[in-house]
């Protein structure tokens, strides 16, 4: 597997653009669109928010239509409003948007997937999605920059786009995939990320394309929290067109598993630029657990430790206040034993041990806080009780973050 410069044009017969259409209070670009020149096998998970804006209840339906998720090409963004909590007048929004998408590109309406982020509550004004949509159109085209500036677009509080690719060999053939994704506030997935296109040339059926993308997810985008808040619009999308020419993937065998590892290392890339990411923050914050009993008890430690807001706190002020992170694990809702607890925080200044079997041990505060001082740090936990282990990605909770969201919609 080898990293490629790009994002969702790098694989073979993606096209991508992006346009200012004025849905933003901002004069910035503000839509995108990503084609596909074929037809694709089409996988997606969803937010579990019981609150599902507009877009995620369209893209589902695609999804879960055998006859439509053979056949998915498209995918229309706008940032700026989450047509969420728009009711029908937001689904109708959808359907015009890929109508529009339909006929500017001469493929069925049911092909084109749309995807919004932004404001909830507020109605998206329709005829600027049409009319960005008539604008983008002409002006598709593959290319890094294409991709980018489709990266660009669908960012709101985001600081900086996220993308990434790589390509691997499969049955003598170079398959390539590559992504994008947005999310810096309200991260806390159930299935999914805030939202992200994931594309690959890879010839692969819809079921198993669908049952890597799940499985990817679990421990990628579903190991993110920046706040706590799980998204009404949460989408990952994922469309395979087959022009790599590989053997078409059909069943569980070596290349299915070259390319699922190959789509873990989008998924986790771009899980971590996300969280790295989230809003105000000044550090990505990463809390693995290894040795526990088995992989459920090492995903809701790890998780409970980066939702910690004391512990995010501590981690800002490059404090290393190892009570906070046992107290978030005590409360997690798993059994462990604190007495059996190895504890050691590091980056790339160091690594240092601070807690032995649940005693702290003596250590230096200014090493500690030098290592803790990083852009990027790692609690690393040893529960000394099996061998199974997980990773969680979170970040610093800043001043800036409730400033960010004090003024959100101004």
């Amino acid at each position: 597997m080898q990293t490629v410069d790009g994002g969702v044009t790098a694989a073979a017969g993606f096209q991508a653009t992006s346009c200012a259409a004025g849905i933003k209070k901002a004069d910035r670009q503000d839509m995108a669109l990503v084609y596909s020149t074929v037809p694709c096998r089409a996988a997606g998970t969803f937010t579990t928010n019981l609150v599902k804006a507009a877009p995620v209840l369209w893209d589902r339906e695609i999804v879960r239509d055998a006859a439509w998720k053979q056949a998915a090409q498209a995918v229309v963004v706008n940032s700026g409003i989450a047509n969420a909590c728009t009711g029908q007048e937001g689904y109708d929004c959808c359907a015009a948007s890929a109508q529009a998408v339909a006929e500017a590109l001469q493929i069925p309406q049911k092909a084109v997937f749309t995807a919004s982020t932004g404001v909830i509550g507020q109605q998206i004004p329709t005829e600027k999605i049409v009319a960005g949509i008539r604008q983008m159109a002409p002006m598709l085209a593959g290319g890094r920059e294409a991709g980018a500036a489709a990266a660009r677009a669908i960012m709101t509080t985001d600081t900086l786009p996220k993308e990434t690719a790589v390509a691997i060999e499969l049955g003598g053939r170079t398959v390539t995939i590559g992504g994008m994704c947005k999310g810096s506030g309200m991260i806390h997935p159930n299935m999914c990320t805030m939202l992200c296109f994931i594309t690959t040339d890879a010839a692969i059926t819809a079921e198993l394309l669908q049952e890597a993308l799940s499985d990817c997810v679990q421990d990628t985008f579903n190991m993110v929290s920046v706040d706590g808040d799980t998204s009404t619009n949460d989408t990952v999308l994922l469309m395979a067109n087959g022009l790599a020419q590989n053997p078409e993937i059909t069943d569980r065998n070596a290349d299915f598993e070259a390319f699922r590892t190959a789509l873990r290392e989008v998924c986790t890339v771009l899980a971590k630029k996300i969280a790295s990411d989230g809003e105000g923050a000044t550090k990505l914050f990463e809390t693995k657990v290894v040795h526990a009993r088995d992989k459920e008890q090492a995903v809701i430690l790890s998780k409970s430790v980066i939702t910690s807001n004391l512990t995010k706190a501590a981690i800002f002020g490059a404090d290393a206040n190892w009570g906070r992170i046992l107290c978030a694990m005590g409360y997690a809702g798993t059994a462990f034993d604190p007495s059996q607890v190895d504890l050691w925080f590091e980056s790339a200044a160091g690594k240092i041990q601070i807690l032995q079997q649940g005693q702290a041990l003596p250590y230096s505060e200014e090493e500690a806080t030098r290592i803790l001082s990083e852009g990027e740090v790692r609690a690393l936990v040893d529960l000394h009780e099996g061998e199974a282990q997980a990773v969680a990605w979170g970040c610093d909770l800043t001043y800036e973050y409730v400033k960010i969201n004090a003024d959100y919609r101004s």
